[in-house]
Order: C-alpha cells, then structure tokens, then sequence
C-alpha cells in the first residue's frame, strides 16, 4: 500500500517541478516582463540556468550540454549573466519594444542601463502554450555575442 502512494508522490514532485509546468506567457511582452522582475535567487541549482524557465527547451538543452562538457571547476561558454549582459548590476529604465511576430516566432528589442544603455535583441519561439526565449543577442556592445553563437563554438 505504501509504495503506490510513494510513486504517486514521486511522480506528482516530478510534473509539479517540470519546466513545462512553468508559467506561461501568453505574450512576449509578458514574457520578458517576467523575465525582468525574476529573482535569480529562487532558480533551483541543478537548472542549466537561473532563467530556465524562461528558456525554450531548445536553449535549456544546449546550455546543459555546455554545462555538462565544462571541466569542474571551469566557468563554461557563458561566463556573464545574458539578460542584463554583464556579470553583476540589474536593469533600470527597462523598455521591452514592440513584438515582431513571424507565426510562432517573435522578435523584438529590450534597451535598459547597467552602468552604460544596453540594447538587447530576443528572439522568442511559442513551446508549451506560451513564449519563451530561443536567444538573446547583443549586437551593438564592443563584442557583439549572442547565447546560440557562444554555446554553439562550445560544443
């Protein structure tokens, strides 16, 4: 008796915990809102990334293979935090600008400070019945990156 209630527990943790079971962002905007205002404190340490659920499936699988080819000890390809495009600070006067969508695609730009204007460009892909994010680019700073560029050379 005490195993099936043990495996229905177990089996409950492991839907309530799954990424699909993340919010949903019905929007882009609301997306990247979300995003914005999310404390990096709370993101379980096991996740590829603090912003996981915010990541589309696509880019959780190659951040956990750039985690999981990184020598103990070692930082990995992404050695910054890419949503506010520095290693510490936060975004202030966040402006998310106006969705470019392109069937289950969206494109669209999000400009803030941390220390200088930041200019961040997301493309965004619809998983699971909301928006998340496919990847985020900086093409204005003095070295242009983006997350697919800079995993994609790790692999």
């Amino acid at each position: 008796m005490r195993l099936p209630a043990f495996i229905l527990s177990l089996t409950l943790s492991a839907l309530i915990a799954s990424p699909v079971f993340a919010a949903t962002y019905k929007t882009p905007n609301a997306l990247l809102q979300a995003l914005y205002t999310f404390n990096t404190d709370t993101a379980p340490d096991d996740a590829p990334s603090p912003y996981s659920a915010f990541f589309s499936d696509h880019l959780n699988e190659m951040l956990q293979t750039d985690r999981d080819n990184t020598p103990d000890g070692e930082v990995g390809a992404i050695d910054f935090d890419p949503v506010i495009a520095g290693q510490d600070g936060e975004a202030s006067g966040l402006k998310i600008g106006q969705a470019i969508l392109l069937d289950d695609r969206a494109e669209l730009e999000v400009q803030f400070r941390n220390g200088e204007e930041v200019t961040l460009y997301y493309t965004l892909v619809k998983e699971h019945g909301g928006w998340k994010v496919e990847d985020i680019a900086d093409q204005q700073g003095e070295e242009p990156w983006s997350l697919s560029g800079l995993l994609g050379d790790a692999q």
